[in-house]
């Protein structure tokens, strides 16, 4: 039998007082979405301003999205320079008809809170990401 006991451990999961306090989920899958959305980018160049604005979509966790942006220089998925972010890849991105999934039901656009009644959604191979309204889904990934 798994006793509480104030400020211990049960199966695994740390117990504070009354409170079961899980561990802090790995943001891996986050970093890689985010790193799958800016090698899917159509713009020739971005601020880092724009790019941590896609990044935030993802998570609004400062230290994961440093993380992110630094790992998409490393990897060669952008350049960076002078404030200015560049994607390197070219012919990845997102094509309509087959990444963007459109759903019904009632959503929130994740990047302007609007109200939707069908949510635009990008399957990237490492995630979903959305829900998007019409415009926004384009916005974020570069058409407009």
């Amino acid at each position: 039998m798994n006793a509480r006991r104030p400020n211990g451990r049960v199966g695994g999961t740390l117990i504070l007082g009354a409170h079961v306090h899980s561990r802090v989920p790995d943001d891996a899958a986050d970093v890689e979405l985010a790193l799958t959305l800016l090698a899917h980018l159509e713009h020739g160049e971005l601020s880092v301003k724009a790019v941590m604005d896609r990044i935030e979509m993802i998570t609004t966790a400062p230290e994961t999205q440093r993380r992110i942006l630094d790992r998409a220089v490393e990897r060669g998925i952008v350049t960076r320079e002078d404030g200015r972010i560049e994607p390197v890849s070219s012919g990845t991105y997102v094509n309509f008809q087959q990444d963007v999934i459109v759903k019904t039901g009632e959503f929130s656009c994740r990047r302007c809170g609007a109200s939707l009644s069908s949510g635009h959604f990008v399957n990237f191979d490492d995630g979903e990401l959305g829900p998007f309204g019409s415009t926004c889904i384009r916005k974020v990934l570069g058409r407009e």
